[in-house]
């Protein structure tokens, strides 16, 4: 199974939110930028989590995704989880 990649993740965010850019930040500015500060709401990441179980087969309990506050820290929770599964 293929790993979650800052790319995959902008996708995957732009889509839930209803965004058509998701956010456009160079990855060194947007890796350790918290979810809040780059717009996105705790709805967003609920949503965010559902896509990724379906895209990546990794599942993210409510009270685990509340934790997650950068892109970096979810991009590390979710191919955590494969490298487990795999």
């Amino acid at each position: 199974m293929a790993t979650m990649t800052l790319d995959d993740l902008r996708r995957i965010l732009a889509e839930c939110a209803g965004s058509e850019e998701g956010f456009d930040a160079p990855a060194e500015d947007v890796l350790d930028s918290l979810f809040e500060d780059l717009g996105y709401d705790s709805l967003a990441l609920m949503e965010t989590t559902a896509r990724i179980k379906q895209e990546f087969g990794v599942h993210i309990p409510d009270d685990e995704i509340t934790e997650v506050e950068t892109p970096r820290a979810l991009i590390a929770l979710v191919n955590g989880q494969i490298t487990a599964a795999a």
